[in-house]
């Protein structure tokens, strides 16, 4: 069969994308059941509770867990397109199309010169190596956002801005896509589109209902949640007597205790950290290749995912989503970050939902596999950072040094041999 090019469509990566999310759909529908905690509650109870205040007109005001900007309610009233299904069914459904959307642009991408299939095939078994977590909460809707922005975006900065700016107003970390935009007019209009679009888009949520920006006081509260890179701290020190506890707070299990405030700070002077060396990156980098865009993002998500007070299992899916952006490009020197955060997904479905009782009770299995999961997260992180600073940084620097040294020994010669 051949596709609107006259190419060869890629029948086995379309049919391995439509078995792996068939057993999706099982999953969430609980045709089959993974063991450990029900995840689809978060859809049926939470989001559906959210729904039905946002359908009254005023944001979520009086519930915590509502941690979340403003553009975030289009995806928990999305359900409403589909009035003929129940909540979950509809969200469940429509998470399905988005990941169809996904796979029909790395496939469209992939195809075009200069490219290959490998960002497609990193989508395809990266999904389901989170299981149902990954239908079961709407980031996957944003990194579909994500994934168009940066695929559009080589092409298009300002269609690259708008995305990146709608994306922002739904999970803050779309933001962070525009890193590696190119210096001089494409930084100007990617940003310029991305600050115009989400002050539009907030200008809008906010006059549309009260509480639009809520979410900040009950974002700032946040502790150290179970899974983080900071908790592996009191999962080990609770072995030796640590007198914490482990409780749902915030719409989120974390530790509470002794030292807890500390380590959070701790996650946040990372995080600012992470930001200034990003920062230095961009003021040194003297080349920006047509993989620096998707590289810079995944560098960056990567960073500010690592150091979070918060790794919660689907953030996995928006590093699946970036790394199959970067492995659209034959160029991209990701592949090897990429494979790592492809097993870190695939722990990550261990320690949550199906070993979650070992995480939360902290012995020896449980500290296992959230240190595997965070050291190869932050494995994965310093090695996509230092491809980014050699390509951009280093490599072009040294190209200048020898075109210099070969320019400057002609005009000796020259000067020798002029009377």
């Amino acid at each position: 069969m051949k596709g609107p090019s006259g190419t060869r469509l890629p029948l086995k990566v379309i049919g391995i994308w439509l078995l792996t999310r068939t057993l999706l759909l099982l999953l969430v529908f609980k045709v089959f059941v993974l063991p450990g905690p029900d995840i689809t509650t978060d859809v049926s109870v939470i989001y559906q509770g959210w729904y039905d205040v946002l359908r009254t007109g005023t944001y979520p005001l009086n519930d915590v867990t509502w941690q979340y900007p403003p553009a975030a309610a289009l995806a928990i009233l999305s359900p409403g397109l589909l009035p003929f299904l129940d909540y979950a069914s509809a969200f469940f459904l429509l998470v399905f199309v988005c990941d169809a959307l996904v796979l029909g642009l790395l496939l469209y991408a992939g195809r075009r010169p200069g490219k290959c299939l490998s960002g497609a095939w990193v989508w395809v078994a990266g999904v389901p190596l989170l299981g149902p977590t990954a239908y079961a909460r709407y980031d996957l809707m944003v990194t579909a956002v994500a994934v168009a922005a940066l695929l559009a975006g080589v092409r298009h900065p300002r269609v690259l801005g708008a995305l990146a700016g709608f994306g922002a107003l739904l999970k803050v970390w779309p933001a962070l896509l525009l890193a590696g935009a190119r210096r001089g007019r494409v930084t100007v209009r990617s940003w310029t589109a991305a600050a115009v679009t989400g002050a539009a888009v907030l200008l809008a949520c906010t006059a549309a209902m009260p509480g639009a920006l809520a979410f900040l006081t009950f974002q700032r509260d946040r502790g150290t949640e179970v899974e983080s890179l900071g908790s592996l701290v009191f999962h080990v020190a609770r072995n030796f007597g640590w007198e914490g506890q482990v409780l749902l707070n915030y719409g989120s299990v974390e530790f509470l205790g002794p030292y807890v405030p500390v380590v959070s700070t701790a996650a946040l002077a990372l995080t600012v950290a992470a930001f200034g060396w990003l920062l230095v990156w961009r003021v040194r980098a003297r080349a920006f290749g047509t993989t620096t865009l998707a590289d810079a993002a995944f560098a960056a998500v990567l960073l500010f995912t690592t150091t979070s007070r918060v790794i919660s299992p689907q953030y996995m899916v928006w590093l699946v989503g970036l790394a199959a952006v970067c492995l659209v490009f034959r160029d991209s020197r990701m592949r090897r970050p990429a494979r790592m955060v492809l097993v870190a997904t695939g722990v990550t479905m261990l320690e949550f939902p199906i070993w979650f009782t070992h995480v939360v009770h902290s012995d020896l299995w449980g500290i296992v596999l959230l240190g595997v999961r965070n050291g190869l997260l932050v494995a994965a992180t310093f090695i996509a950072c230092r491809h980014l600073w050699r390509q951009t940084v280093t490599e072009p620097r040294l190209r200048e040094q020898h075109a210099t040294v070969p320019a400057q020994a002609t005009r000796d010669r020259q000067g020798l041999l002029t009377p």
